[in-house]
């Protein structure tokens, strides 16, 4: 089989349906498989890609994809070539892999995936779709010998495929309450999970501390044994990039700290510019200067909790095309919403999604509009900015929501 664009999607589609997707269809039996020996098998097939990296790994409830970025520009900012593997993609598949080098940035190649589904066929046989995913990244990292990668968990970090590695860096960003049935219903259970990346002697770096998870964190770096740091121990300087959500000091703060330990400068010019030098989407991204319209992937209650009071606090009317997927906390959310706000309640493509029938019926008391598909509320969203002045357009809830909107706007 040759590659040529329709050959190329085809192949695309049948890894969807062959191995299904966290992303498309939630966390089935079929899509979620934790657990490393899948992963350590495909990697002795494909040569041992993970033993050849040399890696930082972030994992974290938030801001793991913001954090990652950042690190990976920086190490860029230092001549360093940098391979960058995030998820969920937004648009294109290939935005899970990436190259970032000191003059910019660019996604895997279209061949290397075609070649890499087609000739390995048969050792993919029974692996979920981010075994897969995972294991074409650790490979071209490694056949493209970059000099450091950057790899982002997935899901937890005890369980997750990309913890076949053994980095020089281990992050986690923060804990809050998502993924409960998987991953436990307590910040603490939680922050077990995610301290399951630990690694005898590699040091370890937490973006926050409190009292129900820093314990937690001693403990499992007690056992493993490896150095602990927090981030907000760091004499760290704070300043302004392009990313510019609420929580993204928060983020720097925990990606300097990080960039310390490692014994890299901190190319502050190269961070003030991290989705520009990486390619990061949907993080309080402007779609639009007039109306102003903001996009952003924040989904769970602790990244929405902020994101909601940055848009009350903003004072200004407020127009918010939302849509959810069904294994969300909406009940947790809700109370978080702006109650001024006129939503425009939608269901992005796929299985995951929460029937806008269905969250309509659970948004009482809120001003609402049902529409029929991610562009029609985005589109009823503008056409309602043109006579309230001053207004606010907000686009979110979920990834979901928050590609279909991008592709509107500005496809990738």
């Amino acid at each position: 089989m040759d590659l040529t664009e329709a050959t190329y999607h085809r192949l695309l589609e049948e890894l969807y349906a062959r191995h299904p997707s966290v992303q498309n269809q939630g966390f089935t039996t079929g899509a979620y498989k934790p657990g490393l020996d899948g992963m350590r098998r495909l990697d002795a097939a494909l040569g041992h890609p993970a033993q050849r990296l040399r890696a930082v790994h972030v994992a974290g409830t938030n801001g793991k994809g913001s954090v990652s970025s950042m690190l990976a520009a920086a190490l860029a900012g230092a001549g360093l070539r940098v391979g960058l593997y995030t998820s969920p993609h937004l648009v294109d598949f290939r935005e899970r892999i990436k190259l970032v080098e000191p003059g910019g940035w660019s996604m895997i190649p279209r061949e290397e995936v075609f070649r890499f589904l087609t000739e390995r066929e048969r050792d993919l046989e029974g692996l979920s779709f981010f075994e897969i995913t995972t294991g074409l990244a650790f490979k071209w990292f490694a056949d493209i010998d970059v000099d450091i990668a950057v790899i982002e968990v997935g899901l937890g970090g005890r369980l997750d495929s990309t913890n076949i590695l053994t980095p020089e860096l281990a992050v986690v960003t923060s804990i809050g309450l998502d993924h409960c049935a998987l991953l436990g219903n307590t910040r603490g259970a939680i922050a077990a999970e995610k301290a399951g990346i630990f690694k005898p002697g590699v040091p370890a770096l937490c973006g926050e501390r409190d009292a129900e998870t820093e314990p937690v964190f001693e403990a499992r770096a007690s056992v493993v044994p490896c150095p602990l740091f927090f981030a907000e121990d760091f004499d760290v300087e704070p300043f302004n990039t392009d990313l510019t959500g609420p929580y993204q000091a928060a983020n720097l703060r925990t990606a300097l700290a990080a960039l310390e330990l490692l014994g890299i400068g901190a190319d502050r010019e190269a961070l003030a510019h991290t989705a520009a030098r990486t390619g990061l989407r949907g993080r309080w991204e402007r779609l639009c200067a007039d109306p102003e319209v903001i996009c952003d992937i924040g989904h769970n209650p602790p990244a929405l909790a902020i994101n909601f009071r940055r848009l009350r606090e903003s004072g200004r009317p407020l127009l918010i095309v939302y849509g959810i997927m069904a294994d969300k906390d909406l009940d947790a959310i809700r109370p978080l919403m702006p109650p001024d706000a006129h939503y425009f309640l939608v269901a992005p493509r796929g299985e995951r999604a929460l029937p806008v029938a269905a969250l309509a019926a659970r948004m009482d008391g809120f001003r609402c509009t049902v529409c029929s598909s991610v562009q029609d509320g985005v589109n009823q969203a503008l056409d309602e900015a043109k006579t309230t002045p001053g207004c606010l357009v907000y686009i979110g809830g979920s990834n979901f929501v928050v590609a279909e909107a991008i592709d509107m706007f500005e496809p990738l």
